[in-house]
């Protein structure tokens, strides 16, 4: 196997988080992807987890972006400037003799424009290169599947912004399906429920945090929230159930089942029975919401099986590829 020599790196680019993976050091970065600009001055002030921290607790003259949405660039600009800027974290740190080449992750569906402008803000963010990679395929090497055998695996990759659902056999897909109801539509219901039953306006990141409580196995069955009284403007705290999260969450799980249903309607039959046999792979950062393979297998009839590091399946699938030159190409 002929292998990649040049400095290299694999991102993925997510709606919710940038995981960063270069060739002998491993993951070196894995931040929420947002960035905090100063709006005069058009530089970063933050990053990551530091930007994150900072939504709507920000003054005029600064903004907080997310620069992907629903798995696509949506602030050109904005993306350009976050991958510069941990490029130029690793460039500081002596990690590069040269301009890196990149491979990128992208989803499915994504149009032929949608792909040139993930390549040219990774060569503007100063990448020498940059290739795409299909997220599902990604996330299906990174999380070990045998895609080069004439056989069928099912990996079911639920990030932030987007659902990938994706058959492989003999290294390429053979059906994929995505749907745009991922964590951040999940976020954005939780909300809406809060509003409508409390009269309580609750930002993102609580929404995020309330829905990261499900992915805890011990949990206590109320948990207390703070937001914004909607009829006297003041802070107010209520008491909600986990039982009440998850009937807000079966409208989005629904359709995710329903993503996966139509991808298997749709898949040659010999394939169908070894994916019945050995079942889907979940990865993303919602495969860890408790109880979600269970719901997900009785909706299917079929087995469901985590993976280990649901998160890092993707960003280790581009460092799988990097190994291989035959795979850029």
């Amino acid at each position: 196997m002929f292998k990649y020599r040049g400095t290299a790196v694999g991102i993925d680019l997510g709606t919710a988080n940038l995981l960063m993976y270069i060739k002998g050091k491993g993951i070196t970065v894995r931040e929420p992807s947002i960035i905090t600009i100063d709006v005069n001055k058009k530089e970063i002030v933050a990053t990551g987890q530091k930007a994150k921290d900072m939504i709507g607790r920000t003054h005029s003259g600064l903004q907080t972006i997310r620069p992907i949405r629903d798995g696509v660039i949506a602030d050109y600009e904005s993306t350009t400037l976050m991958i510069q800027h941990y490029l130029k974290q690793a460039v500081s740190k002596g990690i590069f003799a040269t301009k890196p080449t990149l491979v990128i992750s992208v989803p499915s569906n994504i149009t032929s424009v949608e792909k040139r402008a993930v390549i040219d803000a990774a060569i503007q963010g100063g990448a020498r290169d940059a290739h795409i990679v299909e997220e599902s395929f990604a996330a299906a090497i990174g999380a070990s599947l045998p895609v080069w055998e004439p056989t069928g695996s099912m990996i079911v990759d639920i990030g932030g912004g987007t659902t990938e659902v994706a058959v492989i056999s003999l290294g390429g897909i053979v059906i994929s399906t995505s749907c745009k109801v991922a964590g951040d539509e999940m976020d954005r219901l939780i909300i809406q429920h809060i509003r409508k039953e409390y009269q309580l306006l609750i930002g993102e990141p609580t929404a995020e945090k309330i829905k990261i409580n499900l992915f805890n196995e011990e949990l206590s069955n109320r948990k207390s929230i703070r937001g914004r009284d909607l009829v006297t403007g003041l802070p107010r705290t209520i008491e909600i159930t986990d039982e009440e999260i998850w009937n807000v969450l079966i409208e989005p799980i629904e359709i995710i089942n329903q993503t996966i249903r139509h991808t298997l309607e749709n898949t040659p039959p010999e394939l169908a029975a070894d994916i019945m046999e050995r079942g889907l792979i979940l990865t993303g950062g919602v495969a860890q919401l408790r109880g979600l393979d269970t719901v997900i297998s009785n909706a299917t009839n079929l087995p469901v099986i985590v993976s280990d590091d649901p998160l890092d399946c993707v960003v280790k699938g581009t460092a799988k590829v990097l190994e291989n030159v035959k795979i850029l190409k």
